[in-house]
């Protein structure tokens, strides 16, 4: 198959959850099949110097442009598509998008996200009318009235329940258009099904790099076994620090959680780990608070890390830093929000701490017990091992590509490749 896998985003480097879900499944599928890789370039982006060899037949870069301008925002207000999805529209984007489509006749085209919808009438129409594959990162339109609920002024909230309206039904009409859809919860899957009960629609769960991260949780999960631990101790927070569900959660962990840890014990730090944390965050740091911002390899934070807290409150998916956490042999504490969309189970993989009592209690629990820290650790690194591979998602998301196509082309739907 020729597919295009067409994502609102730089492909590398892997600063986001995003370009992580798309960069391994976008890879595992060109093993199987000849992969065109399409990505937006935002205007704070620079053109990576060195992208790894990933095996697609080509990348091509276009230009988003500017996001949240004027014209964006009023557009966004008055519909009828949402300001995301003005945001990642482009002209320039459009006119690649058109040639790509004219000159490779792809069989599928691999959308990622609903932001992409204002292309979405090219590929529709596109010569040899490819199947289509919206990959749901999130249901948008849930993800802004949660923000609604916390936005900072009545202006914002306003703004925001509006364009909550405008992306249920945009979500709406892809659903009805678009082929099939891969979400990455079941919890996700079907709330998209209660709206349109005959779509096809799927979980490709997020996933991890087991083999990446083997060398940091062998060193982890012996440390854990009665190896010297280093002179202080440190949790972890991992994840994009400009995302407002990441902003919420570490500041409400330091202004309730961390004060009583901060005290009780002495040799313990907390460590954000992210890109471009707000100002909000650059706030935090302390002493023994430490804001990282962007780095290139998490590994070495996740050594030696007692253990790794996700204190969201706000926000949806799945959490590739629980996944990643996990596969380094870090114990993680999670609300339920933090662990949703994810198989795991409470006490057996992870500790659910949704109060913040609850939360400095499992973490005092965890530093005073390493014999609770390594089962944690090592069950939760043998469920991620066997279950969120990238490999083994990548070739169920192969199948479902196949599939469609297949049941297209069975209705006469498509053209002759």
């Amino acid at each position: 198959m020729r597919i295009l896998f067409f994502a609102p985003h730089q492909l590398w480097p892997l600063t986001t959850g995003a370009r992580v879900r798309d960069f391994h499944l976008a890879r595992a599928l060109a093993k199987r099949c000849e992969v065109t890789f399409l990505e937006l370039l935002h205007p704070n982006d620079s053109k990576a110097a060195a992208v790894p060899e990933a095996g697609f037949a080509r990348v091509v870069t276009a230009s988003r442009g500017r996001t949240y301008g004027p014209g964006q925002l009023l557009r966004g207000l008055v519909g009828p598509l949402p300001v995301t999805a003005w945001n990642c529209y482009s002209r320039e984007a459009a006119k690649q998008l058109e040639r790509l489509l004219e000159e490779h006749r792809f069989d599928a085209v691999h959308i990622v996200g609903s932001p992409l919808a204002a292309y979405l009438p090219l590929v529709l129409r596109a010569p040899g009318r490819p199947a289509v594959l919206m990959d749901w990162h999130n249901i948008e339109s849930v993800l802004m009235r949660r923000y609604a609920q916390k936005a900072p002024s009545l202006a914002h909230r306003l703004f925001a329940l509006r364009t909550a309206r405008l992306l249920e039904k945009l979500e709406n009409r892809l659903l009805a258009v678009c082929g099939a859809h891969v979400t990455v919860s079941e919890n996700d899957r079907q709330a998209l099904l209660v709206r349109c009960p005959g779509a096809q629609v799927h979980c490709i769960p997020n996933g991890v790099d087991v083999r990446h991260y083997s060398e940091v949780c062998a060193a982890n999960l012996n440390a854990a076994g009665g190896e010297p631990r280093n002179t202080r101790r440190r949790l972890l927070f991992v994840g994009s620090m400009d995302y407002f569900a990441n902003i919420d959660g570490v500041r409400w962990f330091c202004q309730r959680v961390w004060p009583e840890l901060e005290t009780k014990h002495p040799d313990l730090d907390f460590v954000i780990v992210g890109r471009n944390p707000a100002p909000e965050v650059r706030a935090l740091a302390s002493p023994r608070v430490m804001v990282t911002g962007e780095v290139e390899d998490t590994r070495p934070f996740y050594r030696g890390a007692e253990a790794a807290v996700v204190p969201l409150r706000v926000g949806g998916g799945s959490r590739l830093k629980v996944l990643e956490a996990m596969a380094a042999g870090v114990p993680v504490i999670s609300t339920r929000l933090g662990a949703e969309g994810l198989e795991a189970e409470p006490n057996e993989h992870y500790l659910l701490a949704d109060e913040a009592d609850e939360m400095a209690r499992a973490i005092d629990r965890l530093l005073s017990s390493r014999e609770v820290a390594r089962a944690l650790s090592g069950a939760a690194q043998q469920f991620v091992s066997v279950r969120y591979d990238w490999e083994t998602l990548g070739r169920r998301l192969a199948d479902l590509h196949q599939q469609e196509w297949l049941r297209l082309s069975n209705k006469g739907a498509l053209d002759p490749p």
